[in-house]
């Protein structure tokens, strides 16, 4: 299906109407184990559900295909896949290089838990890939980058920062979960790896908790195989469908995400209550030009520093009334959450601790005049 579009893959990919009953739509194949024709005679390879299920195999050959990569794997939410690749790629002794502003769960899980087995990390930020360069050591293995970024949207410049890790012998990992693969798709500009918490826009509609991990190298998806399997950090069917369900509708969500979070953006440049206004779409953002070179659109997700620090942050949050304060992003409706308090809460004292005055926000796809009446009155 390379040669045909984005919606079209996403929507076909992976599974044609089954050929007994004309199902459109893949069936829940809610079995934990197959029978087998005699001892060994797996039926299509299928013998345990943690193992591999049919619901699971259609997502991740359709996960595969947007992201115009040849190997896909699902796991039960974006930290277990990146669990997985953690622990397929690095060894004691080893060193990874993040960014400056990472997601505060990828941050808590390497300095909290894989510094225990020696595992070093330095940080740089994405935006300058002579920074990362200085960054990586004889021992680095991972550039890990996410493209924008989580939460100040900085944007790093995928191929050249595959440049500055492949010319190191290191794999570029990018994490997709902001822009998608209807916006960018980091293989194509020469990561080794994407990696994705489905939870988000994927799935889109805030009901169901997942990973993916996609990837054209074979030995790293054997590897990564290995661990899907033997830690069992799988997404059950049901899950793996609602993923499949979101996912065709995603071209038409990420433009009206995109529409939405730029009528915001003008409003709140404009604003007296507002410092700063942080978006891949603004012309000065620092990483403006790499974001219009690898992006197709600058998505939903926009960060904002409030004037009156972080009293007047947090009365913001409060104030919302069709914006939720919730944690998570990336559904159809809108949420509100003050990074330093909430998702970041891990960085704190940290390099990569964020700004207290900091609020970020998923732009949902309800009415855009809604959505700018209500942060207007939730600033007033």
């Amino acid at each position: 299906m390379t040669d045909q579009g984005f919606s079209t893959k996403a929507i076909h990919a992976g599974w044609d109407p089954d050929p007994q009953t004309g199902a459109v739509n893949v069936p829940i194949f809610a079995s934990s184990t197959f029978a087998q024709d005699g001892v060994g005679g797996m039926r299509d390879g299928f013998e345990y559900a943690r193992t591999g299920n049919p619901t699971r195999r259609v997502l991740e050959a359709n996960m595969a295909a947007i992201e115009a990569g040849v190997y896909g794997r699902g796991f039960s939410s974006g930290m277990a896949a990146t669990d997985a690749l953690l622990r397929a790629t690095l060894r004691p002794g080893d060193h990874l290089v993040i960014p400056n502003d990472a997601y505060g769960g990828t941050f808590r899980l390497i300095d909290k838990v894989f510094s225990q087995w020696g595992i070093t990390y330095s940080v740089a930020p994405v935006v300058d890939p002579e920074a990362v360069a200085a960054a990586i050591k004889p021992n680095t293995k991972l550039v890990w980058i996410e493209t924008p970024t989580n939460p100040l949207l900085n944007v790093g410049d995928i191929a050249a920062l595959a440049d500055v890790a492949h010319a190191a012998g290191a794999k570029l990992v990018v994490d997709n979960t902001f822009a998608t693969p209807y916006l960018q798709q980091p293989l194509t500009l020469g990561a080794d790896v994407v990696l994705h918490s489905t939870t988000k826009y994927l799935g889109g509609h805030s009901d169901v908790v997942g990973g993916a991990l996609v990837t054209n190298d074979e030995q790293l998806d054997s590897d990564i195989a290995f661990l899907q399997n033997g830690a069992g950090a799988v997404p059950g069917p049901f899950d793996a469908y609602l993923t499949m369900r979101g996912i065709k509708t995603l071209a038409v969500r990420m433009d009206r995400h995109s529409d939405n979070a730029e009528k915001l953006v003008d409003f709140l440049v404009a604003h007296p209550k507002i410092n700063t206004v942080l978006y891949p779409g603004l012309a000065g953002h620092p990483g403006h030009e790499a974001a219009a070179k690898q992006m197709k659109r600058f998505g939903g997700m926009i960060s904002v520093r409030v004037a009156g620090g972080k009293q007047a942050a947090l009365d913001f949050c409060a104030k919302t009334k069709i914006f939720t304060l919730a944690e998570s992003l990336g559904g159809i409706e809108s949420l509100i959450e003050h990074p330093g308090a909430m998702t970041h809460a891990s960085t704190a004292g940290s390099l990569l601790e964020v700004p207290d005055d900091l609020v970020r926000l998923s732009v949902g796809i309800e009415d855009a005049d809604d959505l700018l009446a209500d942060v207007d009155q939730a600033l007033a």
